[in-house]
């Protein structure tokens, strides 16, 4: 059977979850919500979220950039421009990404336990990001697949930032980032955790932005 999509909160994402990847969803999402004490364990502060990157126009007659950005809760971490890179790959994110990421967070504390949370992008389940992840001792989250409702990207940084977006795309992103007060971003991690909740409460689908 061909999967359908519909319109949902201004993205396309599958309308037909089978039970199995329901399953997936809640399971997830119950797992994180015990492992977290519901977003309330000091744990949360060693989760690092990568969000996908997304194209941002700069204008009409300048070519498409790409940007991904990093956070935490209750901080930014870093803002990354692909500029003439079309796609994320494994090389990219373990030389360039990864490095930069993993060396400002540890710059106070060498020893600091870092969880990483990311989407199930190639470039993220590649074997060679795997390896370099485990030689940098940093933890993986894994993230449920079919699951745009439950990605920071998705439900908040960019919906909080696409207005303020300008000529410059690259650049307000950074300074919109960088703008957001930390009582945001726990806010966003807060949002994370309830959504979590809301997924399990209805077993899986998927549900409107609240």
């Amino acid at each position: 059977m061909k999967n359908e999509v519909r319109k949902l909160v201004s993205r396309w994402i599958p309308h037909l979850l089978t039970e199995d990847q329901k399953a997936a969803r809640v399971n997830w999402c119950q797992k994180t919500l015990d492992r977290f004490n519901s977003g309330n364990s000091k744990n949360v502060y060693s989760i690092i979220s990568e969000e996908k990157p997304t194209k941002v126009i700069r204008s009409r007659s300048v070519s498409k950039k790409m940007v991904a950005t990093v956070v935490s809760k209750a901080v930014h971490i870093a803002t990354f421009s692909l500029n003439e890179q079309i796609t994320v790959t494994a090389d990219w994110y373990t030389t360039i990404c990864l490095p930069k990421v993993i060396t400002e967070l540890r710059k106070i504390n060498p020893e600091r336990r870092i969880i990483l949370h990311q989407d199930n992008a190639s470039s993220h389940t590649a074997q060679k990001t795997r390896q370099y992840l485990t030689e940098e001792n940093v933890e993986l989250l894994d993230h449920p697949p079919y699951s745009p409702d439950l990605s920071h990207n998705d439900f908040f940084t960019f919906p909080k930032i696409k207005n303020r977006l300008r000529e410059e795309a690259v650049d307000a992103f950074k300074n919109a980032v960088l703008d957001l007060p930390a009582n945001e971003w726990n806010k966003c991690f807060e949002s994370w955790f309830e959504r979590m909740q809301m997924c399990i409460n209805v077993r899986g689908e998927y549900f409107e932005k609240r």
